[in-house]
């Protein structure tokens, strides 16, 4: 695991390369391979002058061992205990070695890895494609548990080791980490890296940690320094805000970590760390956040909904439409290396989205010549979409992908209109393309399986993570947060006050008020596509309170949106200002006295059991892609470990779904 060579200058260079795995990570063969080389660089001190840790991996270190993570129990308490009281125990033999020791950090140090590297005394990072540095475990529940939260804080201070690094999740390029002080120096090349770590040694003989030396004092000073003192009340308020009111334990174990640990001498804030991390490792919500956001990604990125058939890749893509979606596909499809032509019946909408050398634009069907892919984005009007399909089909590449990316209309419906219906697949990309991380292909009755190769291996060369549904009005993710929208705009028709609604879903986790989301969407938007399907359902249609109450914001008081100016928010210069004051109205006695627990789980239960019934119908083909789906497209709270998981690790979702349905309606009996 970890290679050991002493150089003639005595330089003793550790290489962390496990010989199991594709990266390092802090597993049981990390363990006593740590300490048998700290108790060998021990033996040999006297012909030691410096260590440099390296790695031989295309990453440095990726951190801890996830998969045990998520096996933690509470009897497994003492062992957790004692396992990390090793690792901290040699990380601190190394850093107090005596000798300078540097880190030459040649790719990615995430989470344990930058834990390693901080217990070097001098960090030097190759400014390779991707090289990130960060501390990614509030993302997955955990915190720094190796010591990170200690040294962080006593190298920089409390307030910037929270806001840039623990707190934040980010994951910062060398040349960021240095500027925000836990990277020394950035190079260029493997061979610059290792000469420079070579010169620091030996002009530093007497290298130490700051916290090691005499007169040290916390930047920023201690929770007991005056300054510091006034603002901590602070630090909570901030979280909170941060947070949106939601009760997360990891970023509360994080604070209190650093806090706590700050007033004590450097071993008692390790055994603070130790503790706090364990109290999150043996609780649920880490198992959750680790379930969906490492084990179903991976699953679902590794290609788990994708047929098994050769595909050919693609080469040169038409995007048709230049508005904001149809520019947003073009603009990733150019960044991935593909050549994209963009058309638009006008000139002028179609020249705003060639933003890339690799993007041109034309009025003209024939340039859509050899495209071996076409992916729509025009208004979403089947009759529309149809006309657009059969205009370039006949010019497009024999065999070429034929991709909608409508984000409600069945996929089989669209698929009528063209010659080749096992080449038709929906690709729903999310808004804004450039940051939302998720892709919905749709399958549709008559399409083939290389279609749906095509369109994953088209996702994954764009950065996207691709889920897999079947096709159905709305399909996964817009048929579910359109129950989540719905179940927030029946309550302002019961009377609950506005303000209720968006605390309430907040406090649940999620990322945005209901109210405002349905702005964003926009209110003619969803009354549109709840007509279209009123239309195709016919006397199956289900009448819910909220289509009048969205019918009067569009047609009575013109509210339909953000992008109107305003909706259920108001908005100046495109910024949301504060609820309608009309909405007051609507409030009632009876309204205001639904208990805020129920307005928080009425949320989460109507989306999870919408999932499910998904999951029943086909809609919904792997569990995994509904929870990441869940996550990464529609904003269901991460703490859940998505939509499907939330249901599964509920203590009583059945009967608490039955006591839902006897107050709110039917829509909550569990099937």
């Amino acid at each position: 695991m970890i290679g050991y060579e002493r150089g003639g200058d005595g330089v003793v260079t550790l290489t962390l390369d496990d010989p199991a795995h594709s990266a390092n990570t802090m597993n049981a063969t990390y363990v006593p391979a740590m300490t048998a080389a700290l108790d060998r660089l021990e033996a040999e001190r006297d012909r030691v002058t410096g260590v440099i840790v390296t790695s031989a991996k295309t990453t440095f270190f990726a951190g801890g061992d996830l998969p045990s993570m998520a096996r933690a129990t509470k009897e497994d308490a003492p062992t957790l205990f004692e396992l990390l009281t090793t690792i901290k125990r040699d990380l601190r033999r190394l850093e107090t070695y005596g000798r300078p020791v540097v880190a030459a950090i040649n790719g990615a140090a995430l989470g344990g890895g930058l834990e390693v590297a901080l217990a070097c005394h001098h960090r030097i990072a190759l400014d390779a494609p991707g090289t990130r540095l960060g501390f990614p475990e509030v993302t997955l529940g955990l915190l720094p548990g190796a010591g990170g939260v200690t040294r962080t804080v006593r190298l920089l201070g409390l307030a910037p080791a929270l806001t840039t690094w623990l707190l934040s999740g980010r994951r910062l390029r060398p040349a960021d980490a240095r500027d925000n002080g836990l990277v020394d120096e950035v190079v260029a090349t493997p061979r610059e890296m290792l000469a420079r770590a070579r010169a620091w040694i030996a002009a530093n003989p007497d290298a130490a940690q700051p916290w090691d030396r005499d007169g040290y004092r916390m930047p920023g000073g201690t929770p007991s320094s005056p300054g510091l003192a006034a603002q901590l009340p602070a630090f909570p308020a901030a979280l909170r805000r941060q947070l949106k009111g939601a009760s997360l334990p990891a970023p509360e174990k994080i604070l209190a970590t650093a806090v706590e640990g700050a007033q004590v001498d450097f071993a008692t804030a390790q055994v603070i760390e130790t503790r706090h991390l364990i109290t999150l490792l043996t609780g649920p919500i880490a198992k959750n956040l680790i379930g969906a956001l490492f084990f179903d990604l991976r699953a679902v990125d590794g290609g788990l909904a994708r047929p098994a058939v050769e595909a050919p890749p693609a080469h040169r893509v038409a995007v048709l439409g230049a508005g904001m979606m149809g520019a947003g596909i073009a603009l990733a499809c150019a960044r991935a290396g593909l050549d994209v032509v963009v058309k638009d019946v006008s000139p002028e909408l179609a020249a705003r989205a060639a933003r890339h050398e690799r993007i041109t634009t034309t009025a003209d069907v024939a340039d859509l010549a050899g495209c071996d892919v076409v992916i729509e984005a025009v208004f979403e009007d089947p009759a529309l979409k149809r006309e657009v399909f059969a205009s370039v089909e006949p010019v497009l590449a024999p065999g070429a992908l034929l991709a909608s990316n409508t984000s409600t209309l069945p996929i089989t419906g669209l698929a009528a209109g063209v010659a080749r219906p096992a080449s038709f697949v929906g690709l729903h990309f999310f808004s804004p393309v450039a940051k939302m991380p998720l892709v919905e292909i749709v399958v549709g009755e008559q399409t083939g399986d290389e279609a749906v190769a095509r369109a994953f291996d088209l996702a994954r060369r764009l950065g996207k993570t691709p889920i897999v549904v079947g096709d159905g009005r709305g399909f996964f993710t817009s048929r579910v947060i359109g129950t989540f929208l719905d179940e927030a705009i029946g309550m302002l028709t019961e009377g609950v006050p506005a303000a209720a609604i968006e605390h309430a879903a907040l406090r649940a986790g999620y990322p945005t008020g209901p109210l405002a989301l349905a702005d964003e969407v926009s209110l003619s938007l969803m009354q549109r596509i709840r007509r279209q399907s009123a239309a195709a359902a016919g006397d199956a249609f289900v009448i819910r309170p909220s289509h009048a109450l969205v019918d009067a914001m569009v047609d009575d008081h013109d509210r339909p949106g953000r992008a109107a100016g305003r909706g259920f928010h108001t908005y100046e210069e495109g910024k949301r200002t504060g609820l309608w004051p009309g909405l007051a109205e609507l409030a009632t006695a009876g309204g205001r006295a639904v208990p805020f627990e129920d307005l928080r789980d009425r949320f989460l239960f109507a989306e999870a059991l919408d999932a499910r019934a998904c999951l029943a119908e086909g809609v919904l083909r792997t569990e995994p892609d509904g929870n990441v789906g869940s996550i990464l497209g529609i904003g269901y709270p991460a703490w859940t470990g998505g939509v499907l998981r939330f249901a599964d690790q509920h203590p009583d979702f059945r009967g608490r779904a039955r006591a839902l349905a006897a107050r709110y309606g039917s829509r909550f009996e569990p099937a």
